[in-house]
C-alpha cells in the first residue's frame, strides 16, 4: 500500500481537503518525527514544512534540522481558523499516544491531520533510504523459488498488558513468556509456546535484561534444533516480512534483517542518555575495552553518527545469531559486574537499553555482513 493510499484511508472520516496544497507541521520532536521530516523533505521537496509541534518544550529541543520546535498552544494562538485549515499536521510519535494527540489537535482547532502509523513510517523510511542509497530494503531483492526456513520468537513479559489489536503472527512465530523465574501465575506459562526459565537460562535477570533473556534462551537451548534463520520479535512489534520475503532470504544470501534505523540527534548517544545513567554507560565502555578492544576503537566513529537500531528485534542466519550472542552476553555480564560493584544507583532495564546500543555497534562494525532492512510494525 502506498503512502498516499494510507493517508487517504486515515483521513476518511475527516472533511475532504486538498492535502497536496497544504503547508505541514510535524507533531513530535524525537526519532520518529526527525525521520518523517527527513523523508518528507527528500521525497516531497515541494511541500512546505513549517516546523515541529509539541505539547510541552520540557525535555524537548527548541530546534531540529534548523527549524523551530514550538508548543502547540503558542502556535495555535498565532493562527486564525482560516490559516489552520491550510495546514496539515503529521503526527509522528509512538502510536500509543496517537489518540491523546488527536484530542489535543482538535481542541486547538487543527482538524487536518495524518497519523503516521508504523506502516506509513516504514514506507516513508524505505523510500527515503532507497533514494539516499543507504540501508537497503529486503523488499527490493529478487525472490527465489523456495522459502527459507524461519523460526521467530515473540517475546512477552508476564506482566505485559493485553493488546486491543494484537498482531496476527504467521505460523513460524512462537510465543515466548519472559521473566518466568519471578512469575507465580502458571496459567500464563501454559498459554505460551516457550518460557525463559527452562534449560540453560537467565530468567531471573529479566528485570534488567528484558527481551535479552529470550535471546540468551534461544542461543543456549534452541539453535541446534532450528533451520536457516532465527529471530526475535516483541509481542507488539514485528518486522514486516512477507512470504515473498522468505523467498528472498536464501536466494540472496541475506545474513541479517534489521528494522530501518531511526534518527537520533545530534548523534546516537542521545538514545542512551535518556535511558541509562552515566556510571552504567562507563561500565559498559570499560567492559568493551577489556573484552573487545577492536570494537572499543571503532566505538567513537560509530556512535558519532545518527542512525540507530532500536528495539532489539532482528532475523539472522543461525550462525550469525550465535556469533552475536557469543559476543554480546560476556559483555553484558561483565558490565553487570562493574555496575553492581559500583556505588551508583542502578537504572531499571539498563542492560536491555544498552543492548540496543551494542546491537547497533555490532552490526555497523561488521560491514562484511549482507544486511537488509524492513519496516518495524507496531500494535497497540
Amino acid at each position: 500500500m502506498t503512502e498516499t493510499r494510507i493517508f487517504e484511508e486515515q483521513a476518511g472520516k475527516q472533511a475532504k481537503a486538498d492535502w497536496s496544497s497544504m503547508s505541514i507541521l510535524i507533531f513530535g520532536a524525537k526519532s520518529v518525527a526527525i525521520g518523517v521530516y527527513r523523508a518528507m523533505k527528500s521525497l516531497y521537496p515541494e511541500k512546505q514544512i513549517l516546523g515541529f509541534l509539541v505539547s510541552s518544550l520540557e525535555n524537548n529541543p527548541g530546534e531540529l534540522e534548523g527549524i523551530s520546535v514550538r508548543e502547540i498552544s503558542d502556535v495555535s494562538a498565532e493562527l486564525s481558523d482560516a490559516e489552520k485549515k491550510n495546514i496539515c499536521v503529521y503526527v509522528a510519535t509512538p502510536e500509543i499516544v496517537h489518540k491523546q494527540i488527536e484530542e489535543v489537535l482538535k481542541n486547538y482547532g487543527f482538524l487536518n491531520y495524518k497519523l503516521v502509523d508504523s506502516r506509513t513510517e516504514a514506507d516513508l523510511m524505505e523510500r527515503y533510504f532507497e533514494k539516499s542509497g543507504r540501508f537497503p530494503s529486503l523488499h527490493r531483492l529478487a525472490p527465489g523459488r523456495e522459502k527459507a526456513g524461519l523460526s521467530v520468537y515473540s517475546a512477552q513479559f508476564y506482566k505485559d498488558k493485553k493488546l486491543e489489536n494484537p498482531p496476527r503472527f504467521p505460523k513460524y512465530v512462537h510465543s515466548m513468556l519472559l521473566g518466568c523465574a519471578g512469575n507465580s501465575d502458571k496459567e500464563l506459562e501454559k498459554n505460551a509456546d516457550f518460557c525463559d526459565n527452562t534449560g540453560d537460562h537467565i530468567s531471573v535477570k529479566n528485570p534488567d535484561y528484558c527481551e535479552m533473556t529470550a535471546f540468551y534462551w534461544i542461543w543456549k537451548n534452541r539453535l541446534p534444533k532450528e533451520t536457516d534463520y532465527v529471530g526475535v520479535y516483541h509481542y507488539r512489534r514485528m518486522l514486516d516480512i512477507t512470504e515473498e520475503d522468505r523467498k528472498r532470504l536464501g536466494e540472496n544470501q541475506v545474513d541479517v534483517v534489521l528494522p530501518f534505523p531511526m534518527v537520533h540527534l545530534p548523534d546516537i548517544r542521545e538514545h542512551h542518555s535518556r535511558y541509562v545513567n552515566e556510571a552504567e554507560w562507563q561500565a559498559m565502555r570499560t567492559a568493551l575495552e577489556e573484552l573487545y578492544p577492536d570494537y572499543a576503537k571503532a566505538f567513537e566513529d560509530i556512535f558519532s553518527q545518527e542512525y540507530f537500531y532500536n528495539y532489539n528485534i532482528l532475523i539472522a542466519k543461525k550462525k550469525i545469531f550465535a556469533d552475536y550472542c557469543g559476543w554480546l552476553f560476556p559483555l553484558l555480564f561483565r558490565t553487570e559486574e562493574l555496575v553492581l560493584s559500583g556505588k551508583a544507583e542502578k537504572t531499571g532495564r539498563y542492560n536491555a537499553y544498552m543492548s540496543e546500543s551494542l546491537l547497533t555497534l555490532y552490526f555497523l562494525y561488521h560491514k562484511e555482513l549482507n544486511i537488509f532492512h524492513t519496516g518495524r510494525l507496531v500494535f497497540t
